[in-house]
């Protein structure tokens, strides 16, 4: 035996015994993982989700999303259905509810679990959340098994972990290796990312399977990983057990998840804006915006605010702030630490519907509510001198569009008086009844719109 191959050897068998806890005074003639895993691999299931087909397009962006290689129109004609593999995890024996990941289920006409036993069963979709890949379904059989959760946030970098899962729809399979990294975000694979990396190779059919730590317990659902060919490269994601644990309640308790409306855009704080800000710490987030009318603005907040902490966590960039506002349910309470001018600043705010936020504001301003303005003078040789507003930018479900103003229109006169700037605009708006007048240049002709409160 050369030494390079004794050493790898001996690298290997440390590995199990930390894995496994094992007490070196006392190491077994055979370490092994059977013993925990055991107990725990009956709570993985393996799920088959049939969707319908209607075009190529929709089967080719089902195929990328599932990390399968999509199908080519010279393949021959498009399947009715497609068949989308992934896993699920037990979390509930007495109501057998099983999470998932959205996208695993997402369109699913009927969705197939078959438990490491051999039985199988149609499931219940009890609620999907997409913008955090996340689904609850529900089956009903006895004798099942169910991870316990973990506080993922108590995960560290170096931290053993095993996924157990149904890769390449193989059947149940298990792998290990370690966390590599925490909070990882802006990759781009959903709205809201504060991912645990792993080297413990995930491939697709891993999907909604569990990362479990060594006594056992969840720490997160496999989600994705770098594939260039469709094989782990040791580099997968998983979404930590906390931030499934916030969704999957909501699930439970509402079928959906209703986030709240905060109403602030915030940007991580670099060490050069703690420096411009005179901040010892470039932990934290800074608002950069504060929509008006929105529960950030009437709760007091500024453009300035260092946001250090939500709901008593500390925050060290503007994933963090996104991350716990958007597991927050409409209505309810958040608590906000805030640095201003140097001075420590605690609050909390209501979080609104967003829905709400524009019915309220389309009722302050019925006929330009979700329109860009900006005062406007031009000297054309068509119209010649012209004084008014330009429209900047129109929102698609808007009265206003839906009235045919358009991004690029100046408008000149409201009900025949003339404008010369949003001022004027404004103060006609607010006096008209139920009907706006507006004369409109739009290129080289002009044209009139007539604008309703009601659509």
């Amino acid at each position: 035996m050369n030494l390079l191959h004794y050493c790898r050897k001996s690298l290997s068998f440390l590995f199990i015994l930390l894995f496994c806890n094992v007490n070196f005074a006392s190491v077994p003639v055979d370490p092994t993982l059977a013993p925990m895993l055991q107990a725990v691999m009956p709570a993985v299931v393996n799920i088959r989700a049939q969707i319908k087909i209607t075009d190529i397009s929709t089967l080719q962006e089902m195929q990328k999303q599932r990390g399968t290689k999509p199908a080519d129109e010279k393949d021959g004609p498009v399947p009715t259905t497609y068949t989308s593999v992934g896993s699920g995890v037990i979390i509930d024996v007495n109501n057998g509810y099983i999470l998932t990941n959205a996208h695993v289920i997402s369109d699913a006409q009927t969705v197939t679990v078959n438990l490491s036993d051999g039985r199988h069963f149609t499931a219940k979709i009890i609620g999907i959340d997409k913008p955090s890949d996340v689904a609850l379904i529900q089956i009903k059989s006895k004798n099942l098994t169910a991870l316990n959760f973990a506080d993922s946030n108590k995960l560290k970098v170096g931290d053993f972990v095993a996924a157990i899962g149904n890769p390449f729809g193989l059947g149940q399979t298990v792998t290990s290796g370690i966390v590599s990294a925490l909070g990882r975000t802006t990759l781009g694979i959903e709205n809201y990312e504060n991912f645990i990396q792993t080297d413990a190779p995930i491939n697709p059919g891993n999907s909604g399977g569990a990362l479990i730590n060594t006594q056992g317990q969840l720490v997160g659902i496999n989600t994705a990983n770098l594939t260039p060919n469709r094989g782990s490269v040791g580099i997968g994601f998983a979404i930590p057990a906390n931030m499934v644990k916030s969704v999957m309640q909501q699930l439970m308790q509402h079928g959906n998840v209703k986030r709240g409306l905060l109403g602030i855009i915030a940007q991580d704080l670099t060490p050069e804006l703690a420096s411009a800000f005179k901040l010892e710490s470039s932990k934290g987030a800074v608002i950069a915006l504060v929509l008006p009318h929105s529960p950030a603005s009437q709760a007091g907040l500024k453009i300035g605010d260092i946001i250090v902490a939500v709901e008593g966590l500390a925050v060290k960039n503007a994933s963090d702030v996104i991350n716990t506002v958007g597991f927050l349910r409409v209505d309810s309470k958040a608590n906000f630490d805030l640095v201003r001018n140097g001075k420590r600043i605690n609050t909390n705010i209501i979080l609104t519907d967003p829905k709400k936020r524009k019915t309220d504001l389309d009722q302050m301003d019925p006929f330009l509510n979700g329109v860009g303005l900006k005062d406007f003078t031009l000297l054309s040789p068509i119209h010649g001198s012209i004084e008014g507003v330009l429209v900047v930018a129109v929102e698609q479900d808007s009265p206003a569009w839906e009235f045919d103003l358009r991004a690029g229109d100046v408008i000149t006169s409201v009900n025949q008086q003339s404008i010369k700037n949003i001022t004027d605009l404004k103060k006609l708006t607010a006096t008209s009844n139920k009907t706006l007048l507006l004369n409109v240049i739009r290129g080289p002709v002009g044209i009139f719109l007539v604008m309703n409160k009601e659509v």
